[in-house]
């Protein structure tokens, strides 16, 4: 059994308790106008660019691509899409790291084995390993199968879901995850559509789901500013949050620009517009807003 990932994050804190090791699998549903991971949106292997890398004198990329791919324009290149195989011998040439193929297969066992390097610090700080994308839950079988790998090494599992997805599949791994991330974006459906791209129905039948079945759920705001920040969602999504139980946790992520860099660098996408995150007081006074209804609030993580 394969799946295709983009990265291996190693000593993460940010990701659920503790160090943890963080696998990003490739594939959404989702197409969040400010996604911070946008290599994450496709299911299949990327090229990404670095131009602030490359070398106006280099042009080993050009003579190797055996599609003829690859022009040069000054201290970077072009990359013909419809050419491009994504053979990897560009990146391989590559002395200057400035092109990167993002999205590898891999097995179980090949995960297993990165993970297990890390077991000495998930055990000091009551870490783990949590699966994040893209959407991990497009994934289920692979998930599954690595869910229970990581139980019966007694190793902590977190899963960051935006729930868009297949209750079937999120049943099917409940009993095996120790914790979920659960994001929540916008509670009017006509502004999560125009931003995400789909509904938010589901999204929120699911986490009242997984909650009622009580499974472990910390709820996930990321915070943009003009977009949900304002006191309009900010209650809404209290007062939905306030008719649920069990919610462990609820953590304002807000915006930050990496995404949008790295959606610049992605050489089959187009740069959207810029976000901002609140001000840090705003931040705080939705962390407010949040905890006057009964909710622990933390910023971050």
């Amino acid at each position: 059994m394969k799946v295709i990932i983009f990265d291996i994050k190693r000593y993460a804190i940010h990701d659920g308790p503790g160090i943890r090791s963080t696998v990003f699998f490739k594939g959404c549903s989702l197409r969040c106008e400010w996604c911070h991971n946008p290599e994450g949106i496709e299911s299949n292997p990327e090229i990404m660019v670095h131009s602030e890398r490359c070398a106006e004198e280099c042009s080993a990329c050009v003579f190797e691509c055996p599609q003829s791919a690859i022009l040069k324009d000054g201290n970077s290149v072009v990359i013909d899409q419809a050419k491009c195989d994504l053979c990897g011998s560009c990146e391989q040439v590559c002395v200057y790291e400035a092109l990167e193929i993002v999205g590898k297969e891999v097995t179980v066992e090949e995960v297993m084995e990165d993970i297990e390097k890390d077991r000495i610090f998930f055990n000091e700080s009551g870490g783990g390993v949590t699966f994040s994308g893209g959407e991990p839950l497009m994934q289920p079988d692979f998930l599954e199968s690595i869910l229970v790998e990581l139980r019966e090494r007694k190793i902590h599992s977190t899963v960051d879901t935006s729930g868009y997805v297949s209750f079937k599949d999120l049943d099917r791994i409940s009993g095996k995850v120790d914790l979920y991330l659960y994001d929540l974006k916008l509670m009017d459906e006509k502004k999560h559509i125009n931003y995400t791209g789909k509904s938010n129905k589901t999204i929120l039948e699911n986490l009242k789901k997984l909650l009622d079945r009580g499974i472990s759920v910390v709820v996930r705001i990321p915070l943009i500013s003009e977009i949900n920040d304002d006191d309009k969602n900010i209650r809404m999504t209290a007062e939905y949050l306030h008719t649920l139980k069990n919610i462990k946790q609820i953590n304002l992520l807000p915006y930050h620009k990496g995404g949008y860099e790295k959606r610049k660098k992605l050489v089959k996408k187009k740069s959207r517009k810029t976000f901002q995150a609140p001000s840090d007081k705003r931040i705080n006074e939705i962390k407010r807003i949040l905890s006057d209804y009964g909710f622990s609030v933390k910023i971050g993580g």
